[in-house]
């Protein structure tokens, strides 16, 4: 037996070989000055129709093949992008780039999508002179539509739209693909390579409330597009450089004079960030002596990188432990890790002409921005600026990133601008190629709508914000008497999924761009579009099978053999929700707003809960309560959303549990 996969692959080959050579034939026989004789007009007529039936038929046979062959999931929206794009062109080739407007129909009477096209295409041709109706123009692309595997029927209504209905058998098949093959993306034509800059607290100083969001943010794009299978280098880059690491290691020097051979009991870093600043503040002789070791550790002393390395690495250990609550993946590249980049930086700007002298500083302005980039201070010390213009070009030319995404808050927006825009302006990079974005995000509120504050009125620091999400949810495990039937180890699984996974979807499920209140009484509410309301209801639709003693060998086998019927209202939009998945991933990619995909996990589990309510699935004996009967279609039907769900759940960085 041959490779299946190799020889399907060849025929798709030879089938596209095929169409090319037909297509070809077919432009050749519109050519007037092909005609060489009226007599064979007829004859080269009724050619040129056979060969458009033949390439018709190769057509949708190579579609097929690749539906059949992919084990991948299929993006619907996309594949009728396909279908009407080929009608539209058809139906209008005078018009350069027609737009092409596919979406699903919000009204489950009309149809299963819509394409509003003919409405924007009319205005178009007004104003090329061409006054034609929507509707006309509807028809055209109607009656254009190639033959194709998805489209039961199409109708026209209103001014123009184009109600799609989707044929049954299809979305059955790609249903039955599913459940035998797992949740598979749909392949990219290129593997890119991704740089994601999120987190980034700085050393010495404990993470806080404002860095939740970077960092939960950050983790769940780079699993989207780990996922989905870019190449993804994920990167801390802390503040591990600069003045302020000079008071710490002078501070350093005199509380624990013997360092270099002793290890110093540094537990609570904030509290010694805050005494060296105090002397920083009041006492002269430190100051300079601040100064001093400024200038000794960026000659890179041994001791004083010694000195310096401590504290980076008590830090470092204070932020693992959140990154082990939240389940972060991330390599640390600080500021350090560009410093001997950033002359070779400030020299490239100075070769090209860019840089400016300011009393002192230079400076570089970019086209539309009467602020500058400050590259070299007046003292001769580099900047942010300068740092992130060297981690900038480390990652286009060292990293060779075809995207990279930076996460950080809104507050931040116009020093992204600066710093892409000189990218830009000294020729690193282009931005049709080349995808580099700020992914800004608002602020985290109290419940008083102001900035998320203590009592005392101090920054909330992170760890006790965990802490109390961890203890809030026992409380509300108890008060559902899980503690009665769960074992002490399933409790405490089910205390940190919910913890921690709702104070991810709270952050998650909100629009980043907006500022979001921090409510524990709300993240921790079992009803509504919550973490905690949708890891029950994925639990409970986990326990179904269980509860018919069937097992995943058997439904997995039912999978192969079984067709999954969609005959019920119910089942036919349960269906179709699980399979717009990978439209919904595509939508996170390309505008980052991560809700969208919160939101459609939850119309998941309300389009689920719809189903099982009025399609029985089991149906017990009233008497005995013993399964009498299993509709296995149906099952698959709950198999399929549990997968899905599983999916989603972990691009957002949430770890259900199998019991709760």
């Amino acid at each position: 037996m041959g490779d299946p996969v190799a020889e399907c692959t060849a025929r798709l080959q030879q089938q596209e070989r095929e169409i090319q050579t037909l297509s070809a034939e077919v432009e050749s026989l519109k050519n007037p000055q092909n005609l060489n004789a009226s007599a064979r007009l007829e004859e080269l007529r009724e050619e040129n129709n056979k060969l458009k039936y033949r390439l018709n038929i190769l057509k949708r046979g190579l579609q097929e093949e690749k539906t059949n062959c992919s084990h991948a999931m299929l993006n619907i929206n996309q594949r009728l992008q396909e279908v009407f794009g080929e009608a539209i062109r058809a139906a209008c080739p005078e018009l350069d780039n027609p737009p092409l407007v596919v979406a699903p129909n919000q009204q489950a009477k009309f149809g299963d999508y819509q394409c509003n096209s003919a409405m924007a295409m009319a205005q178009m041709l007004k104003a090329k002179g061409m006054k034609i109706n929507p509707r006309e123009i509807a028809e055209k692309i109607i009656q254009n539509l190639p033959d194709n595997e998805l489209v039961q029927k199409t109708e026209i209504a209103g001014p123009g739209f184009i109600n799609i209905h989707l044929k049954r058998q299809f979305v059955s098949k790609l249903l039955s693909n599913l459940l035998v093959n797992g949740v598979k993306p749909p392949p990219l034509a290129s593997k890119k390579k991704v740089v994601v800059d999120f987190s980034s607290p700085n050393i010495a100083k404990e993470m806080h409330v404002g860095h939740l969001r970077s960092t939960i943010i950050g983790e769940s794009m780079c699993r989207l597009f780990e996922f989905l299978g870019y190449d993804v280098l994920r990167l801390n880059h802390v503040g591990d450089w600069g003045t302020q690491f000079g008071m710490l290691i002078a501070h350093l020097q005199d509380k624990f004079p013997n360092y270099l051979t002793v290890s110093p009991p540094i537990s609570d870093l904030q509290a010694f960030y805050k005494e060296s600043k105090k002397r920083f503040d009041e006492e002269e002789d430190f100051k300079k002596r601040a100064y001093q070791c400024v200038v000794r550790l960026q000659s890179k002393e041994p001791d004083f990188i010694k000195g310096w390395n401590l504290i980076c690495d008590v830090s470092r250990q204070e932020f693992q432990k959140i990154y082990d609550c939240l389940d972060i993946t991330i390599i640390e590249r600080g500021e350090s890790y560009y410093q001997d980049m950033m002359t070779k930086v400030v020299k490239e700007f100075e070769d090209k002409g860019f840089v400016q002298l300011d009393e002192g500083r230079k400076i570089v302005f970019v086209p539309g921005h009467s602020v500058p980039l400050t590259v070299v201070k007046s003292d001769g010390g580099y900047t942010y600026d300068t740092s992130d213009l060297a981690a900038l070009h480390n990652r286009l030319f060292d990293e060779k990133a075809d995207i990279i995404i930076y996460v950080t808050d809104s507050g931040q927006a116009m020093h992204f601008q600066l710093l892409y825009a000189a990218g830009q302006m000294i020729g690193w990079y282009n931005p049709q190629v080349t995808r580099v974005e700020h992914a800004g995000f608002g602020v985290v509120l109290g419940e008083d709508k102001k900035k998320f504050k203590t009592r005392s009125g101090d920054t909330v620091r992170l760890m006790d914000l965990l802490e109390e999400g961890l203890k809030r949810a026992m409380d509300k495990l108890k008060e559902k008497e899980r503690d009665k039937v769960l074992t002490p180890e399933e409790l405490t699984k089910a205390q940190r999924s919910v913890a921690f996974g709702c104070i991810k979807y709270a952050d998650l499920s909100h629009n980043r761009i907006n500022d979001y209140v921090f409510s524990f009484d709300k993240m921790l509410d079992d009803r509504g579009n919550t973490a905690a309301y949708l890891l029950y209801a994925f639990t409970r639709i986990r326990s179904i099978a269980r509860l018919a003693n069937i097992d995943e060998a058997t439904l997995k086998k039912a999978a192969e053999t079984t067709e999954v019927l969609l005959d019920h209202d119910k089942e036919w939009k349960l269906g179709k929700c699980i399979l717009r998945f990978p439209e919904i991933l595509q939508k996170v990619l390309d505008d980052l707003l991560l809700h969208t995909l919160c939101d459609y996990l939850y119309e998941l589990a309300t389009t689920f809960t719809e189903f099982y309510d009025s399609c029985y699935c089991i149906e017990k004996d009233r008497q005995t309560g013993e399964v009498v009967k299993v509709n296995m279609w149906r099952m698959l039907l709950c198999d399929a959303t549990a997968l899905i769900m599983a999916k989603c759940f972990d691009i957002l960085g949430i770890n259900p549990v199998d019991r709760m």
